[in-house]
């Protein structure tokens, strides 16, 4: 999921741009700057479920996050938080410094 952010921080919009397996997701950099621009976005959240209720990190989900915010930069729009959630509780990158 996305949650598109104006530049009050203010919700714009959410959307679920990629859905997964029970493992795995494929996540496109490209589809989420388009997605940004065409919602006019200043600011963008993430926000994926794991299933299995382990809330830390894979690598690829740090991968991911990395990748997301260097090409949402590009565009000058800013990653405030990729959130994690599962049925026993949540994890931010933003809370954990990895953003």
């Amino acid at each position: 999921m996305v949650i598109y952010l104006n530049g009050r921080n203010q919700i714009m919009g959410v959307e679920e741009l990629f859905k997964g397996t029970l493992t795995s997701s494929a996540v496109y950099p490209r589809e989420v700057v388009k997605k940004a621009i065409s919602n006019e976005a200043a600011a963008l959240v993430f926000v994926h479920n794991h299933p299995s209720g382990n809330l830390n990190p894979s690598k690829d989900d740090l991968n991911i996050t990395k990748r997301l915010k260097e090409a949402a930069a590009t565009i000058d729009v800013a990653v405030h938080d990729h959130i994690i959630i599962s049925r026993d509780g949540y994890y931010s990158f933003a809370d954990h410094g990895l953003l």
